[in-house]
C-alpha cells in the first residue's frame, strides 16, 4: 500500500493542473493513499530583494496561494474529495520543496505536469524534470 501520493501544482496557472490533480486522485484512490497536494511560492532570493517588499507581504501571499489551492482542488475534485485531501503551501525552490515533502511524508509517488514544454526544455519543464531526475520515489508526469 502507497503512504501518500503527492501532487505538485502551480497555483498561477488558473485551472491547467486540474487534470493534474485528477490524476494523482485516481492513483491514490487506487492504492487508498492519502493525497497531498503542494504549492511552491518562489522565495526572495537575498535579503537585499525581499526588503523591496512589506512586512505581511509573504504572509500575504501565502493565504492568497492557500485559497487558490483550496478553490483548485475543489473544482478539480468536488467539495467533499477536497475535504480529505492535505493541503500544502511551501516557499522555496519548487523541485527542493517538493522533493523535500516527498522524502519526509514517505511519499511513493510524485504526480507532475509537463506544461508549457517548449524545445529548450524537451518537453519536459525544467522543475518536472529535477523532480523526475532526483525523486526518490516513482514520479508520475502528466502531459
Amino acid at each position: 500500500m502507497t503512504n501518500s501520493v503527492l501532487c505538485a501544482v502551480d497555483v498561477s496557472n488558473d485551472d491547467d493542473d486540474i487534470r493534474v490533480i485528477q490524476a494523482a486522485a485516481r492513483l491514490a484512490e487506487l492504492d487508498e493513499a492519502q493525497l497531498d497536494v503542494i504549492a511552491v511560492l518562489p522565495d526572495f532570493g537575498m535579503s537585499q530583494v525581499s526588503a523591496f517588499f512589506n512586512e505581511g507581504h509573504h504572509a500575504k501571499m501565502v493565504a492568497q496561494a492557500k485559497s487558490h489551492l483550496n478553490e483548485l482542488v475543489t473544482k478539480a475534485l468536488g467539495a467533499d474529495q477536497n475535504a480529505k485531501v492535505r493541503h500544502v503551501i511551501a516557499t522555496g525552490r519548487v523541485y527542493d520543496e517538493v522533493l523535500s515533502l516527498a522524502e519526509k511524508s514517505s511519499a511513493s509517488l510524485i504526480v507532475v505536469g509537463a506544461h508549457k514544454a517548449d524545445l529548450a526544455d524537451y518537453l519536459l519543464g525544467p522543475n518536472a524534470a529535477r523532480i523526475v531526475r532526483h525523486a526518490k520515489c516513482s514520479v508520475y508526469v502528466v502531459r
